[in-house]
């Protein structure tokens, strides 16, 4: 049997930048088995597998590292939602339309903007509230990231896992400096492991603030869950958005970012990401960009 699939770059509007993924528009038949396999053929941080509703949405999404399954991811959402759309799987859009897909973290509403027939963006709003997890020593950060510990700044948070519905370990370094010199220490990195007990996940998520037509320039490493490095990090930046606006002494309000990915691995991504605060509690956090359509083909499986 032939399984069609589609490839495109997020969080970008020139092909060969972004994040790339691979999206099976209709991936019925398939075990879990022959989507870990194929999700490791293409060897993308994820690759999504789209099914009919179960429970009365648009479609239920099944996302997957090379290494494993996971609840929720950013660009996966972001990027099949393009796909869909730019292949009228989702009907006619008339400037903007709403569609809502199932996954493990819970349900994910995706907002479509479109213009004389081209898709211009896709938001998703994270499906879960942000939340905090342990706080990991900055040495231990440092060490995992081939830094010293002055290279963490600790003013703004401790390092600190926090998940929208995928959890990282979230660090503010002190300079882009600090950032392009990270180098992974595998040792470290399976130590953090150890210590959050997030089963096989131990993402690093790292930034730092900048004022060069951005807000934040960060990178994202998970050599444990098959991804070196992520070239745009949705998930992560809905969770960053949210962790700021928790932080922010003010108890009300809107908080947007501009974040860039990906410059130092050649794959320059752009995410805008937003989060509302009222008294006192982040109540919901999105992210959105831009996609561009890359390849086409189908899959043969006996």
């Amino acid at each position: 049997m032939n399984y069609r699939y589609v490839t495109c770059d997020v969080f970008t509007d020139t092909r060969f930048g972004g994040n790339p993924l691979a999206v099976l528009p209709d991936a019925e038949g398939l075990s879990d088995l022959q989507m870990q396999q194929i999700a490791r053929e293409f060897n993308y941080s994820e690759t999504t597998f789209v099914f009919p509703p179960e429970r009365a949405h648009t479609r239920k999404v099944r996302i997957f590292t090379p290494s494993q399954e996971v609840p929720f991811a950013g660009h996966p959402n972001v990027g099949t939602a393009f796909v869909l759309a730019k292949f009228a799987e989702l009907g006619e859009i008339h400037s903007s339309m709403s569609v809502t897909f199932e996954e493990k973290a819970g349900l994910v509403p995706i907002t479509i903007k479109e213009a004389r027939g081209e898709i211009l963006s896709c938001e998703l709003q994270a499906p879960q509230p942000v939340s905090f997890g342990k706080k990991i020593p900055p040495a231990l950060v440092a060490s995992a990231i081939s830094l010293d510990a002055v290279d963490l700044v600790t003013t703004t948070h401790e390092p600190q896992v926090v998940s929208v519905g995928l959890p990282f370990v979230m660090a503010e370094l002190r300079d882009r400096a600090a950032l392009e010199r990270i180098s992974t220490n595998i040792n470290g990195f399976q130590t953090i492991r150890g210590l959050i007990n997030e089963g096989l996940r131990a993402s690093l998520y790292l930034y730092t603030r900048v004022e060069d037509g951005v807000d934040i320039r960060a990178r994202m490493l998970a050599p444990l869950s098959g991804v070196p490095e992520d070239p745009a990090t949705g998930s992560a930046g809905c969770a960053v958005t949210g962790l700021l606006a928790h932080r922010d002494a003010k108890a009300s309000g809107h908080y947007s970012f501009q974040i860039a990915q990906g410059v130092e691995m050649g794959r320059p991504s752009l995410l805008h990401a937003r989060a509302e605060k009222s008294n006192g509690i982040v109540q919901a956090s999105w992210i959105g960009g831009a996609c561009v359509l890359v390849a086409e083909g189908s899959i043969a499986l006996d």
